[in-house]
Order: structure tokens, then sequence, then C-alpha cells
């Protein structure tokens, strides 16, 4: 039985980002940067005015200074060509271009005007109130490197630079595959032995909140039907999620169709819990095929363990075999937690304010219990961790 950081060491190694696209900014929101970006032009573009006000020479704007305004209006937008001479002021607006001569501008509350003439209250100095050519981005200078995350600010940094799209790495398809006699689909009527599938909606938009795009088909518990769905999802998607039937069972038939498919598996069970029945394999065009278990608890966990990462690196993420769910936190525990078992046990539990406690019924069919929990706590093997003690966490 694989350990589990090693399972997750041999799946990133055979995974690397997807292909380069580019894609429009406003597109680009969250995902992973494919290549540096330089700035192509000085940013301001030009000498411009922070304020409404005067555009004046320093040395002449000393307290009580009188000096006379020009009938020209320098507005912001194109650059009228205007010349200050000695002894005068030109009325400015934010972002207008600094006239040549002036070496500061003036705020318009600073000043009494009366007719064509101002008279200063508070002076200025040399460059007082003037954004300074390449001020805050020179051409040529590195704005955004390989790997960053676009976040909206950063967007907004490539368009100040007029770039209108960005590269960026494909979104991964990603297609769930859950299996069963005994499910059925939300609204269909639920008979005697039967229950509601579960695991599609809450995968498909695990899925999607890991950045990649999803879809989902059923197979019964049947050689010739699974086979027929999973050659579909293996031709068409870059990662396969198998659930339910990864077991030893008389009705689990999946390693057997995967094998039949060409699909090489890798590795089957990790020593963790809930997931120990997990199976990750591989077809010779490059699909990634995994294998979850069918009870909606360990389905989750192992996503967050296993795929998660897998998607996060497709995406360009820098994804190391330490990384769980959605990045790791520290608390202190609430209530007395233990794992008594041989293998790492994830237990589901609520992060609030620093401190932990379980979210419910820890077993692996309690939906409920998962669904109020938001992290993952790690127990080692025969762990026991008393009220006040440390835990460490990941978020999911």
């Amino acid at each position: 039985m694989l350990e589990e950081t090693e399972a997750r060491r041999r799946i990133l190694e055979r995974t690397s980002p997807g292909s380069v696209i580019w894609v429009p900014l406003e597109l680009a929101l969250d995902q992973v940067l494919a290549q540096e970006i330089v700035a192509v032009t000085d940013s301001p573009p030009f000498d411009n005015s922070g304020m409404d006000g005067y555009a004046v020479r320093a040395a002449e704007a000393g307290f009580g200074a009188r000096l006379r305004v020009q009938e020209s209006v320098q507005p912001a937008g194109g650059d009228l060509g205007l010349e200050l001479a000695s002894g005068e002021a030109i009325r400015i607006f934010t972002g207008a271009v600094i006239p040549a001569g002036a070496d500061a501008v003036i705020m318009q509350e600073d000043v009494d005007r009366e007719d064509d003439v101002i008279s200063v209250r508070e002076p200025v100095e040399r460059g007082e109130n003037i954004r300074v050519r390449g001020g805050d981005v020179c051409a040529g200078q590195i704005l955004l490197r390989r790997g960053e995350v676009l976040t909206p600010v950063k967007i907004g940094l490539l368009a100040s630079q007029g770039i209108p799209e960005v590269p960026v790495y494909t979104k991964p398809l990603v297609h769930i595959v859950t299996t069963g006699d005994e499910v059925v689909e939300p609204g269909a009527p639920l008979l005697p032995g039967e229950i509601y599938n579960s695991n599609s909606p809450m995968l498909q938009t695990a899925v999607a909140r890991a950045g990649a795009v999803g879809g989902a088909s059923h197979a019964i518990d049947d050689p010739g039907q699974l086979s027929e769905v999973l050659a579909g999802a293996v031709s068409a998607a870059d990662v396969v999620i198998i659930v339910g039937g990864v077991s030893v069972g008389e009705r689990d038939y999946v390693k057997e169709v995967l094998g039949e498919l060409g699909i090489v598996t890798e590795f089957w069970r990790v020593k963790v819990k809930p997931g120990k029945p997990f199976l990750f394999g591989r077809h010779p065009d490059g699909t990634l095929v995994f294998g979850l278990p069918g009870n909606p608890v360990s389905a989750y966990v192992t996503f967050s363990l296993f795929v998660a990462p897998v998607i996060r690196r497709l995406l360009g993420h820098e994804t190391e075999p330490s990384s769980v769910g959605w990045g790791t936190l520290s608390g202190v525990a609430e209530e007395s937690m233990e794992n008594r078992g041989d293998r790492p046990h994830y237990l589901r539990g609520i992060w609030e304010n620093g401190r932990v406690r379980l979210s419910g019924t820890q077993q692996s069919h309690a939906i409920y219990g998962l669904s109020r929990a938001n992290c993952l706590v790690r127990l080692q093997p025969g762990e026991v961790v008393a009220s006040g003690d440390p835990v460490d966490c990941s978020w999911i």
C-alpha cells in the first residue's frame, strides 16, 4: 500500500501544465500566467498633474506670491503645447500634461483667485503634485512573471500598458464517471434500495472550483456499458475520474475494464483514511485516470488529496507533493481527537478563529458532516490530540 505523499509525488511527476493560449484580459481572472510580461511603455507616459489646480514655478510660488493666470487652460487629454512664462500660472486639471516651464502644481484649494490673478496661501515645492513619466513603471521593466495568478489588479496593470490579451494555460477537461445500479439522478423518483447521485454534482463543482471544466456520465454495474462510457470519456478528456467500483467486490469492474481500454494502472490503494481503494492510471494518449471510492466523504477527501493538486498543476500552479486541498493552516483543537488506526486519518473539521472542532459524524457516508466542514484535520496513525493541542489542517 502506497504512502500518501509518495502517491501524490508519483502523480505529479506525470503531470505538466497544458498548452498555452492567449485570452482577452476580461477572461483571464484567476488563471496562471504562462510567460513573463514586460512593460512596453513608461507609466505614466508623460509628466502630468496629480491635482486640479495651477501649474507654476515653485520658486515663484512662495507664501503670498501673486501670479497672473494665463487665458489658456490645460485639461486632461490632448497636449495643447502650453508654455509657462515667468510670473505666470496655468489652470490645469488632474491627469493633464504639465506645460513647458512648470515644475509644480499648486492645488486650487491653496490659492485665492481674483479675476486673472492668484494669491498663494500654501507654497509648493519643486515636483509637488506632479506625476513623473515612468514614476510607476518604466518600459522594459518586468511586470509579471510566469506562474503568477492573474488578479483583477494585475489585469488592470496589463490594461494600463495597452495589452489586450495574455498567455495562460488551457483549462483541462475533467470527465466524471459515476457507477452503480443503485444510483439515481436527483429529481427522479427514488425506489427502495436506490440512492441519489450526490457524487456527480459534488465533484463537478469541485472541478470547476479548482479551475477546470467538468462533464459527467453514469454507468451501471455492467462491464459493457462501463467500457463504452469510459472509452468515450478517455478519448475526450484530459482527466477522467471514476467514482465507485474500484474495490475488490464481485461487481467492481473498473480495474478490469481499464486494462481492456489500454489504461495502465500505476498504483491502487493508498495508505490513507478515508480512501484506501484509490486508483491512478494513464492512457497511452496521456489522459490521467483516477478511481475514487463511492462513498461521498471518501470521494471528496481523495479528490482533495490527489486530484485537486493535479488540476492545479495542469493550470500552471507550482504544486508540491505536500500540497493538500486549498492550502494549509494551523489551529488549536477545541476538543479531543484520536486516530486509533494504522493509516493517516483526515477528519472533517470546522476551523473558526484559530480553533478547530469536528464537524459531526466521521463515517465515510456521512455527507452532512462533510457539508459542515471547512477543513481536513490530519492525524498520524495512533495520534491522540487533547483539547488545546495544536493541529495541522488544510482548507477544503
